[in-house]
């Protein structure tokens, strides 16, 4: 009895890693900054539409995880043949709102991420320094099943990198969509150091993942 019990609990075991490791989305490459694409004398211009546009977020802790979305305040793309050529989107970071929690719990949270506690600026994002954050495309290529890999500079927090993710993007009637699949980054790497175990020495348990994920959705309207 004690053998069988034992081995059920090692399959389940294996079950929860398994499921953990199919969940768990891919982690964007991250570079050094790289130049801007430049958009050509045909390229037409295309405006983000801000109000179905959006970021969401999740962060990751032993207890469990929190999320959220975050703004975007304006942007621009331009398309070539029908293809997205360059573009760039300003990303409202005093925007950032908490999903999971509601009432005091969730004004806390949002109010320590924007880093307007005082005494507690720094920990996270620090809006009244670094009210907003941009995304500049440098380049796009075409993957299998009508899939691309949106490579662009994350500037944040007066750090900029270049990222690359898997997106879907359509173009129809005029309206471009951009939509990612979730994706993570290195948060420290924008110097985003709180809680982290790479930074910071026995945190036990008290420890907040590097790895933030998150999934971008751009609508934007040819002008």
């Amino acid at each position: 009895m004690k053998k069988t019990s034992l081995q059920l609990l090692h399959v389940l075991i294996i079950a929860l890693v398994m499921t953990s490791c199919q969940e768990k989305a891919e982690k964007a490459n991250t570079s050094d900054a790289e130049a801007a694409a430049v958009s050509e004398s045909t390229s037409v211009n295309y405006t983000v539409n801000v109000t179905d546009s959006q970021i969401e977020w999740k962060g990751f802790k032993p207890t469990g995880t929190h999320t959220g979305t975050i703004k975007i305040d304006n942007g621009n793309l331009t398309v070539d043949d029908g293809r997205l050529q360059s573009g760039t989107f300003v990303i409202d970071m005093e925007s950032i709102e908490v999903t999971d929690l509601e009432g005091d719990d969730k004004m806390s949270l949002e109010s320590h991420l924007k880093g307007t506690v005082e005494g507690k600026e720094g920990d996270f994002f620090n809006v009244n320094q670094f009210p907003e954050a941009t995304f500049e495309v440098t380049s796009t290529e075409s993957l299998a099943a009508g899939k691309s890999r949106l490579s662009g500079n994350l500037s944040m927090k007066g750090q900029k990198h270049n990222i690359s993710f898997p997106v879907t993007i359509s173009n129809e009637d005029g309206v471009m969509k951009i939509e990612s699949e979730p994706f993570t980054i290195d948060r420290t790497q924008w110097g985003i150091n709180y809680g982290s175990k790479s930074v910071f020495d026995n945190l036990g348990d008290q420890f907040i993942n590097d790895d933030m994920e998150l999934k971008i959705m751009i609508k934007a309207k040819k002008a």
